[in-house]
């Protein structure tokens, strides 16, 4: 079972600076995500999403391999790609699956002026390793999947930042 935490931060660069750290994590394979995005709020109030993961891109290569995978079967390579490039980008666009953009929003709304935040959804981690490394961002956590003894923990690991 995957597990939602959003932190947030007073400036607008804490939560990009966390997805770097974040993306090391995984490099080391102390992390597993789903999905994640970056919520930047401005000054003027005006928000600002990037989601981690471009369904639009994934799904127009793994479209283009399996149509030229088809297209070779069939003596037209060129076209089954790109065919399979269209029709994977369709279905990237179309699909949705991760973290709910209407959720995000809603916290977003939350989050002060000149800030930002974290969405990370966790299929899988070593959370005392992760903690640890992720406690020098000083995040605050905003929301969670977790059960109340887990957010508990988990604010007390941030310390200042409950």
């Amino acid at each position: 079972m995957s597990e939602l935490i959003v932190f947030a931060f007073p400036n607008e660069k804490g939560a990009s600076e966390m997805d770097e750290a974040i993306n090391r994590l995984k490099k080391e394979q102390l992390i597993t995500l789903d999905d994640a995005a970056i919520v930047v709020r401005n000054h003027d109030g005006k928000v600002k999403v990037k989601q981690a993961v471009d369904l639009v891109g994934t799904g127009t290569v793994g479209g283009a391999f399996w149509g030229m995978l088809i297209g070779l079967l069939f003596w037209m390579p060129w076209l089954g790609m790109a065919v399979g490039a269209i029709t994977g980008a369709i279905a990237g666009k179309l699909t949705d699956y991760g973290i709910n953009d209407d959720f995000i929003h809603e916290v977003a709304e939350t989050i002060e002026p000149g800030g930002s935040a974290l969405f990370l959804l966790i299929s899988k981690w070593t959370e005392d390793k992760v903690l640890d490394q992720l406690a020098t961002f000083n995040p605050k956590v905003v929301r969670t999947s977790l059960s109340k003894e887990e957010e508990h923990k988990l604010k007390a690991a941030f310390g200042a930042g409950e």
